[in-house]
């Protein structure tokens, strides 16, 4: 008995002491490749460690996401001042100051943030800022970021202009992510064609809303229109022998009187459904 104890002690401390075990970063995961058996190895398993980033974290890059529904306008501005003017405000510290030196009453009732009440808190972090009525050409003509008011599903929504290029409208937006309109649409929905800019210094100026590959990611209406509303693309012949095969056959009449074989006997499939309840 003191034999198996002592043997057993000396396995548990050679587990636990010839192994180095190092704490792993979060987000790793662990894929397993069987290698082919032809080729000469030592082993027959492929071990990796591989860093899994959500796709939330790369959809809402560089953006501060509202924390309620009537909050875009500070998640907005708060986005543009930290993504462009290098601060790191957080959602909360920018609705403090919108309600200190913003129209605080006005505020309350409409449970919503203006381009006034921007103005007056961009003023008090000693920043020049503006809001100006333009044409499409003057916003692409941009060289910096903005605010822009949209209508959008019904509301009035605060996101902040990042780009144009190939008739698409890159924009930030705290509810959704980074996101795309194309240029027809976007002119639909732009608000009263307004743009709200806050001159940054250029020795503090940030590229943090800068376009990137993966912003341009996107599938157009034609496309989805394309694949998505159309029926299968694929011949479905080959799958209906694939069923037939998994089948059961049977003798039966054949009850098509525009058929050939009318009233003869035919083999048929009989293929068997599941329902889930």
């Amino acid at each position: 008995m003191l034999e198996i104890a002592l043997g057993s002690a000396l396995m548990y401390y050679f587990t636990t002491q010839a192994f180095e075990i190092e704490k792993k970063p979060e987000g790793t995961v662990y894929y397993t490749e069987t290698l082919d058996s032809r080729n000469p190895s030592f082993t027959r398993n492929h071990r990796e460690a591989v860093v899994i980033k959500p796709a939330v974290e790369d959809q809402f890059r560089g953006i501060v996401r509202q924390a309620y529904d009537y909050s875009c306008g500070s998640a907005a501005l708060t986005t543009l001042l930290n993504g462009y003017g290098g601060l790191k405000l957080t959602e909360q510290q920018t609705m403090t100051g919108l309600l200190q030196y913003g129209e605080y009453q006005r505020i309350i009732e409409r449970r919503s943030f203006s381009l006034l009440d921007m103005k007056r808190f961009v003023s008090a972090l000693g920043l020049n800022s503006g809001g100006y009525r333009g044409e499409f050409s003057d916003l692409t003509a941009l060289k910096q970021p903005a605010i822009v008011p949209i209508t959008y599903a019904g509301f009035k929504h605060f996101v902040v202009y990042k780009a144009y290029k190939d008739g698409r409208v890159y924009v930030a937006d705290p509810s959704l992510g980074n996101i795309s309109f194309d240029e027809s649409r976007f002119k639909e929905i732009w608000d009263n064609n307004t743009l709200f800019i806050i001159d940054i210094p250029e020795q503090y100026r940030k590229n943090f809303l800068a376009l990137q590959d993966a912003d341009m990611r996107h599938v157009d209406d034609a496309t989805i229109n394309r694949y998505a509303l159309a029926e299968i693309q694929f011949p479905t012949q080959r799958f209906e022998k694939i069923a037939d095969k998994a089948s059961t056959m049977r003798r039966v009449l054949d009850a098509d009187p525009n058929s050939e074989n009318y009233n003869k006997p035919i083999t048929t499939f009989m293929r068997m459904y599941y329902k889930r309840k």
